[in-house]
């Protein structure tokens, strides 16, 4: 198990994220933050398949999960929209 904490600076919404591997290729996530935006792409991101991720690069499933909700979204604590 990793675990790791994330601190973004802006918003100060800190994420506690935990991984675990299992059979050597599934990856399994936990996180914890008081960012909605974060807690609602988590919900999405429970378990991927590390190998498959790997592969794809930028086509795989957990890219484009994080693509498709964080490429523009809106901070709520700063009123500003954060592009990447």
């Amino acid at each position: 198990m990793v675990k790791t904490k994330v601190e973004p600076g802006v918003c100060g919404f800190t994420a506690d994220i935990e991984a675990e591997l299992r059979d050597y290729q599934f990856v399994t996530l936990k996180v914890n933050s008081k960012c909605e935006n974060i807690i609602k792409i988590s919900a999405l991101l429970k378990e991927f398949d590390a190998y498959n991720e790997i592969k794809e690069g930028f086509n795989g499933e957990f890219y484009k999960i994080i693509i498709l909700h964080l490429a523009v979204m809106l901070c709520m604590r700063q009123k500003t929209w954060i592009y990447f």
